[in-house]
C-alpha cells in the first residue's frame, strides 16, 4: 500500500513525491487517518497532465504534522467517504458540483455554490448527469409529521448582513431542522487564481474575507515563501503576529457587543461597537487600512513599526483593555444576560469533532486545538499563546472563549512591543521551482483554521490553488445547534457563531 507523504507544515513537495493511491488506498488512508484523531483539512480535486487528481490534506495535531495523498479520479464516481466520515461532507458535494465526480452513497448532494447554474459556454462545467440530480440540486430537506411546518428566512436580509438562505423545519416554535443554503456570494476566486500569480493575486487573497485580511494574506504568503524557498525576518513574522492578533481582538469585541445587541442589552452593545474601532484604528495607524489592506507581502511587511509607534500602540491597548474590561464585564454581571446565554445553542465535543468544527467554536465544545499550538509558524515558533476553551458548547461558552482569548492576545502583542527585533521588515522573494508543486500553509484566523493549498506547473504558475476558510467547516455545525432550540434562539445562535457568507462562497 502507498501511504500518504508527512509534509513539513508551511513546506512544500514536489508533486511527484505525492502518493498517487488508487480509490480503495486513498479512501482508506483518509479513515484511517480521521480515526487515529487527524482532521481533515482540504479535499479537492484538481487537474493534473489532463487528468482530474483528488488530493487530501490532513492535519495530525498530536503530532504537529500534515500528511499529503491523492488519487486520480479515473471514474465518474467513488464510494463516498462522508458515511464514514461527515468531515467530508460538504467538501464531497463541492468536488461533485465542480467535477461531476459523483460520491455514491452521499446522504445529500446538493450543490454548494450552485456553480452550475452560473456556468455556461466555452469552458463551462459539466450539467448533472441526470433528471435525478437536477432535481436534487434545487430540493429541500422536509420533515414530514402532523403540524410541521417550514420557516423561510432569507436569502435578503435586514440591514447589511449578508445573503443566505435558511430553510428551519418547526414544529410549534421548536426546530427540529435547519438547512442553510449558501452561494450567493460566489465571485469564482479559486478559478481566478489560476494560472497566477499575476497583478490580481493578492488583492483576491486580501478581499477573500474582508474580516480576516490579515489572516488569508498571511496563509498566502507563507504558501509563496515556501515555494520560493524564502525566509522572512524575525521583524516582520512579528508585525504579522501582532497584526493578526489586532485582527482576532476587534472581530471578538465586535461579537461580545452584537451577542449583547441580540438580547437587547444596550450598554455592552454600545462600548463594544467603539471599542472595535478603536481596535481597528491601531491597525490603521500601523499600514493606513483599518482592515490590514497593505500591511502583509510575501517576504515579510511593507511597514514597520518605529519606536513611537510601539508607545502609542501600548498605551492605547492598554485604555483599549480597561474600556473592555468594564463593558464585557457588565455581561457576566447580568443575570439576564446569563439566562439568555448559559445552554443555549449546545453541541458536544463528540459531534463538533465528528463534523469538522475548528476554532472558536470548536474550542468552546472542548476540543483543545489551535493552529498557534499545533502548527506553529512564524512569531508563535518562539512566543506561545495560551489556548482559551471551554467545555459546555453553549452560547455562553462561545462568547467566553472570545473574551479569554482578547486577554490572551492583547498580552501577546505587549510582550511582541516589547521585545521587538532589529532588522529589515522586507525581503527579495526568490522564483517559484521550474517542477510541479505542492504546498500547504495553515493559519489560525479569528474564527479557526485558515487552510490554502498550492499546486503550480512546470512553469511555476498556479494550476490549482484551494482555500478552505474556517466558516467551511462550521455552517453545518450552527444547523445542528439549532436542533430542539426554539425559533427565536437562532439569531443568537447565529452571532455566536458569526460564520462568513463570502468566505464560504469564494
Amino acid at each position: 500500500m502507498i501511504h500518504p507523504l508527512f509534509l513539513a507544515h508551511d513546506g512544500s513537495s514536489s508533486l511527484a513525491d505525492i502518493p498517487k493511491q488508487r480509490i480503495p488506498e486513498f479512501r482508506q488512508s483518509i479513515l484511517d487517518a480521521i480515526r487515529d484523531g487527524a482532521r481533515l483539512s482540504a479535499l479537492f480535486g484538481c487537474p493534473v497532465n489532463n487528468a482530474l487528481r483528488l488530493f487530501a490534506v490532513l492535519a495530525h495535531g498530536d503530532t504537529g504534522k500534515l500528511s499529503v495523498t491523492s488519487t486520480e479520479a479515473v471514474d465518474s464516481s467513488y464510494p463516498a467517504l462522508t458515511p464514514e466520515c461527515p468531515q467530508a461532507h460538504l467538501f464531497e458535494r463541492e468536488i461533485y458540483e465542480q467535477w461531476n465526480v459523483d460520491p455514491t452513497g452521499h446522504p445529500w448532494l446538493k450543490p454548494v455554490r450552485f456553480e452550475r447554474a452560473r456556468a455556461g459556454g466555452e469552458g463551462s462545467r459539466p450539467i448533472p448527469v441526470n433528471e435525478a440530480a437536477a432535481r436534487r440540486e434545487m430540493t429541500f430537506f422536509q420533515v414530514e409529521g402532523e403540524e410541521v411546518h417550514e420557516v423561510a428566512v432569507g436569502p435578503v436580509h435586514a440591514g447589511i448582513i449578508e445573503p443566505g438562505h435558511f430553510r428551519f423545519q418547526c414544529h410549534g416554535e421548536t426546530v427540529l431542522h435547519l438547512e442553510i443554503s449558501l452561494g450567493y456570494q460566489h465571485r469564482g476566486i479559486e478559478k481566478a487564481l489560476v494560472g497566477g500569480p499575476s497583478k490580481r493575486t493578492f488583492h483576491y487573497m486580501e478581499t477573500l474575507a474582508g474580516d480576516t485580511t490579515i489572516g488569508h494574506a498571511t496563509a498566502y504568503c507563507h504558501n509563496v515563501e515556501a515555494l520560493a524557498g524564502t525566509s522572512i525576518s524575525a521583524r516582520a513574522q512579528a508585525i504579522r503576529g501582532i497584526a493578526l492578533e489586532l485582527e482576532r481582538m476587534a472581530n471578538h469585541i465586535g461579537d461580545l457587543g452584537a451577542l449583547a445587541g441580540d438580547i437587547g442589552f444596550l450598554p455592552t452593545l454600545s462600548y463594544c461597537g467603539r471599542i472595535r474601532g478603536d481596535i481597528l484604528n491601531l491597525t490603521s495607524l500601523v499600514c493606513g487600512n483599518r482592515f490590514g489592506r497593505g500591511l502583509i507581502r510575501p517576504g515579510g511587511v511593507y511597514f514597520d513599526i518605529g519606536s513611537e509607534m510601539v508607545e502609542t500602540i501600548r498605551e492605547r491597548l492598554h485604555s483599549i483593555l480597561q474600556d473592555a474590561q468594564s463593558a464585557v464585564g457588565l455581561l457576566w454581571q447580568s443575570s439576564s444576560v446569563l439566562a439568555r446565554f448559559e445552554g443555549v445553542g449546545t453541541l458536544d465535543a463528540e459531534t463538533a469533532k465528528s463534523i469538522g468544527m475548528v476554532g472558536v467554536a470548536a474550542r468552546a465544545c472542548g476540543l483543545r486545538q489551535d493552529i498557534r499550538h499545533d502548527f506553529p509558524a512564524g512569531v508563535y515558533r518562539v512566543a506561545r499563546i495560551p489556548m482559551a476553551a471551554r467545555r459546555e458548547g453553549d452560547v455562553m461558552a462561545r462568547a467566553m472563549v472570545r473574551w479569554l482569548e482578547m486577554g490572551h492576545s492583547a498580552a501577546f502583542i505587549l510582550d511582541q512591543l516589547d521585545v521587538l527585533p532589529e532588522g529589515p521588515v522586507s525581503g527579495e522573494v526568490g522564483m517559484f521551482p521550474a517542477a510541479s508543486h505542492l504546498s500547504v500553509a495553515l493559519v489560525e484566523g479569528w474564527r479557526g483554521e485558515i487552510c490554502h493549498v498550492a499546486v503550480t506547473d512546470a512553469t511555476g504558475r498556479y494550476q490549482g490553488y484551494k482555500v478552505v476558510d474556517p466558516s467551511f467547516h462550521n455552517w453545518f455545525g450552527l444547523a445542528l445547534v439549532l436542533r430542539t432550540q426554539q425559533i427565536s434562539d437562532f439569531p443568537l445562535c447565529n452571532k455566536s457563531f458569526n460564520l462568513s457568507y463570502c468566505g464560504h462562497d469564494l
